[in-house]
């Protein structure tokens, strides 16, 4: 199979792009990449994983940051949509997995309604990747027996609702994705409805890329451990039992990684 026959003309393909590391990329991803014509991608797709698309194959930014949208997302589906109809080889790029907070079902929606066909190629989550690069088990035997991931992205002044009794609860992993800026909400919610503060947490931040690290902390210090955070730094929390202490095998010093 020539790479361009991996997609037909008019046909939309959400691709994970992971958390930005391109050697984390799925061997189909990276053949999706070089079979476009055109690839729109999000701000969070790694500059390795663009360097990947081929000489010659349009790129579209529509990269969406915590309070600077430069593409709404009824724009972006319109934008998929025009391409394909044009008989382009449409792939949409974006971090992590398009399947987790990656608003895949609205594009599908909008796409598919007007008989576009579209599919999904999944990617790493930042959550795995942040786990891995921490030498941790999301979910523990005897310590964690399940994983709950949650966005605390916001559109500016909404409040953070979240069900943080259901969040408290003992026994289970928190992922919290673009969790920086409620940090300290989320902290003080989470020990209002019951959970440790000496809970553990790590901040993820940069994964995968060479600028990542790794902070780790307790549930009462989260609104501290993430004020050395820069706006634009893409940051994961993750909290519970599960993440405790510095693993074997990981220095310290060379990580950046601090404990609190």
């Amino acid at each position: 199979m020539q790479p361009n026959e991996m997609i037909s003309p008019g046909e939309v393909w959400l691709v994970g792009a992971g958390p930005g590391d391109p050697d984390l990329l799925t061997r189909k991803a990276d053949k999706l990449i070089a079979a476009a014509d055109v690839v729109f991608y999000d701000a969070l797709v790694g500059p390795g994983v663009l360097d990947l698309i081929p000489q010659g194959v349009e790129r579209v930014s529509v990269g969406k940051r915590s309070g600077r949208h430069s593409k709404q997302q009824g724009s972006i589906n319109d934008l998929l949509l025009a391409a394909a109809r044009a008989g382009r080889r449409v792939v949409r790029l974006k971090g992590g997995d398009p399947s987790v907070f990656g608003r895949s079902a609205e594009e599908m929606a909008h796409l598919g309604a007007a008989g576009v066909r579209v599919h999904i190629c999944p990617g790493i989550t930042t959550a795995s990747a942040a786990a891995a690069s921490g030498s941790a088990s999301l979910t523990l035997r005897g310590v964690a027996r399940g994983l709950t991931l949650v966005t605390a992205h916001l559109k500016a002044g909404e409040p953070l609702k979240l069900d943080w009794d259901a969040l408290a609860r003992p026994g289970g992993t928190l992922g919290i994705y673009m969790g920086r800026a409620a940090a300290g909400e989320i902290g003080r919610s989470l020990i209002a409805a019951g959970r440790d503060p000496e809970t553990p947490v790590m901040v993820a931040v940069n994964v995968s890329l060479p600028s990542e690290r790794l902070i780790r902390g307790k549930l009462s210090a989260l609104a501290f451990l993430v004020q050395t955070i820069s706006d634009d730094d893409p940051t994961l929390l993750l909290i519970g039992e599960a993440v405790a202490g510095t693993p074997v095998g990981v220095n310290v010093a060379v990580g950046e990684a601090l404990t609190v």
